[in-house]
């Protein structure tokens, strides 16, 4: 069964305007609502099934996890004590992959391997200290010990209340069998030596049948719930832990950071070799030139001379641009505010900008900030198609936003290899969001999200 999931999220205070986005899967349109749909739906099968098994496994778990430890602990004041531990809690950690797959196939729950062994050394002795050393190990136990009174107690309510709720729904039906071949009364509420007291009038017939709808109809949505404790419990103690993620997250940021610095290493040295470099050679060129011709021909040296004049001056024009492109004076001197109109200034349509910090940031995420302004607006100039942009920077709490909107024709896409793909791993190396808005025809808004770390107060 599809579902859908809505991510929204508001940036900023004030004028400035939030982006919620969620993710659509295309809805399927029922004639029955869904209350009235879960007790025949696959899902509520499955995490029944899910509830049944569990009992069992729970139970087999327990007694291997408990028989392992106590055995284990036992025998540690002898040799034998560390090997049948780390031999326990590599056979709970063989029941976790089991129980992940189970809840992939039964509950559709995706959990993520958890971090393998890390051995510096290879051997028995390697392998068992790693063993004891892991944090899944430990979790993995945890999960077994946890896991069987829980699955005993939904086991308990889920099989009680479909029992319940089916027997009561269909008593119409057995009603009328068992008097034909038991010879029963109907359903006996209550009975001693003396009365009892049997539903077997339609009334009471009925109102058993409409109690039993009701139990089934609650049942699915009870199980869900047990099943939702399951969830929790496999994705906490059976994936991998935060900590792990974080390093998993941060090694890959790692990567992209040195990628992109590589990267721009790159840019730099073919933009000095195919730009000031070649004119810098040409420019000695016509120096040394002109310098042969200084005493035959004075005019045509002094035509040489300014004509290497000219390229000096566009030589220094170039190596302006590329130092601005890395990191500008004025960002350094003044800041955001004044580095980002500088840029706005060479943008080919009109763009306004506003820039509201009581104080500057980070050098490093100062940096990130222009660069990410002059590449959306290096996009406008080239592709947008736009007659004005806009600009603004501001600060919620711990994060620093940036937001660039135009008005041109629209279908920007970071996922589809463009220089914004680039941009959002820029910004992810450093736990910054790029959030691109940009439906086809227009307008586009581009927020790109910072975290903040303050450098000084602005004079």
């Amino acid at each position: 069964m599809a579902t859908d999931y809505d991510y929204g999220q508001d940036y900023g205070s004030g004028h400035k305007t939030g982006f919620g986005y969620s993710g659509h899967t295309g809805d399927r349109r029922h004639r029955l609502p869904a209350g009235l749909r879960a007790p025949f739906e696959a899902r509520s099968w499955r995490e029944f099934g899910y509830v049944l098994l569990s009992l069992p496994i729970g139970l087999m778990l327990f007694v291997y996890a408990v028989t392992m430890l106590s055995l284990g602990a036992g025998l540690l004041v002898t040799f034998l004590g560390i090997p049948v531990l780390a031999a326990g809690l590599a056979g709970c950690r063989g029941f976790g992959a089991l129980e992940r797959a189970r809840a992939r196939g039964l509950l559709e729950l995706e959990v993520a391997d958890p971090e393998p062994l890390r051995m510096k050394k290879s051997g028995l002795m390697a392998w068992m200290g790693a063993v004891l050393k892991s944090g899944t190990s430990w979790r993995t136990l945890l999960y077994a010990v946890l896991q069987f009174p829980w699955s005993v107690f939904s086991f308990v309510v889920a099989v009680n209340f479909w029992a319940y709720g089916w027997a009561l729904l269909t008593y119409p039906l057995w009603f009328w069998v068992f008097p034909v071949y038991v010879g029963q009364g109907g359903l006996q509420l209550y009975g001693d030596a003396h009365h009892s007291v049997y539903l077997d009038n339609p009334f009471e017939i009925t109102v058993t049948a409409l109690v039993g709808l009701l139990f089934t109809l609650a049942t699915p949505w009870i199980v869900r719930a047990l099943t939702m404790v399951n969830r929790l419990m496999v994705h906490g103690l059976l994936g991998p832990s935060r900590l792990s993620a974080r390093v998993v997250e941060l090694e890959s940021d790692r990567g992209v950071v040195v990628d992109t610095a590589a990267a721009d290493l790159r840019r730099i040295e073919r933009d000095l070799h195919d730009g000031a470099q070649a004119r810098l050679v040409a420019l000695a060129m016509d120096l040394g030139l002109a310098k042969e011709k200084l005493t035959e021909d004075p005019q045509a040296a002094a035509r040489m001379v300014d004509e290497a004049h000219g390229e000096v001056k566009t030589a220094l024009q170039e190596l302006r641009d590329l130092a601005r492109g890395i990191h500008p004076a004025v960002l350094t001197d003044r800041g955001l505010d004044a580095a980002l109109s500088a840029v706005a200034s060479r943008c080919t349509v009109p763009v306004q900008v506003e820039v509201e910090l009581a104080e500057r940031p980070a050098p490093a995420i100062e940096g990130i900030a222009y660069f990410t302004v002059s590449e959306l607006l290096q996009n406008i100039s080239k592709h947008a198609r736009a007659t004005w942009a806009a600009v603004d920077v501001w600060r919620v709490e711990d994060r620093l936003m940036v937001q660039v909107m135009d008005n041109g024709v629209g279908g920007a896409d970071a996922s589809a290899g463009s220089g914004l793909g680039g941009l959002a791993e820029r910004l992810d190396a450093v736990d910054g969001i790029l959030v691109v808005d940009s439906p086809a025809g227009g307008p586009t808004r581009v927020t790109a999200e910072l975290p903040w770390r303050g450098e000084r107060a602005l004079s």
